[in-house]
C-alpha cells in the first residue's frame, strides 16, 4: 500500500506560482511512477504531468508545457509540481497518483491516489 498526501494548494492571482507537494508513506517510493491529475468542477479528472521512476522521464499535457515542472526527491519520498504563470483555467483540485508499473496519462492505470489539494487562480 502507498498512502499519498498532497499539500501546497491555495489561492493565487493569475500569473503567479505555486508548488504542490505529494508525500508518500512507503519507503519504496523510489520504485513508483508518479503522476499529477486535476479535476475542475463539473469536469472529468484529467492528466497534468507524470514522472518515471526508472529514468526520471517526464510527461505533460499540452496546456501546461512550459509552465509546470514535475520532479521527485526520492530521499524525501516526495514528488513536486512547480506551477508557474498560472491561469484561471488551472483552477481545480489537484491529485497525486502512484503506480508501480505504469507512467502516463491514463488515470485508470494508477493504483494509488491522494485526497487532493485545491488550487484556485483568480483573474
Amino acid at each position: 500500500q502507498v498512502q499519498l498526501v498532497e499539500s501546497g494548494g491555495g489561492l493565487v492571482q493569475a500569473g503567479g506560482s505555486l508548488r504542490l507537494s505529494c508525500a508518500a508513506t512507503r519507503r519504496t517510493f523510489s520504485s513508483y511512477h508518479m503522476g499529477w491529475f486535476r479535476q475542475a468542477p463539473g469536469k472529468e479528472r484529467e492528466f497534468v504531468a507524470a514522472i518515471s521512476w526508472t529514468d526520471d522521464s517526464t510527461y505533460y499535457t499540452d496546456s501546461v508545457k512550459g509552465r509546470f515542472i514535475i520532479s521527485r526527491a526520492n530521499a524525501e519520498n516526495t514528488v513536486y509540481l512547480q506551477m508557474s504563470r498560472l491561469k484561471p483555467e488551472d483552477t481545480a483540485v489537484y491529485y497525486c497518483a502512484a503506480d508501480r508499473w505504469y507512467v502516463g496519462d491514463r488515470r485508470d492505470e494508477y493504483d494509488y491516489w491522494g485526497q487532493g489539494t485545491q488550487v484556485t487562480v483568480s483573474s
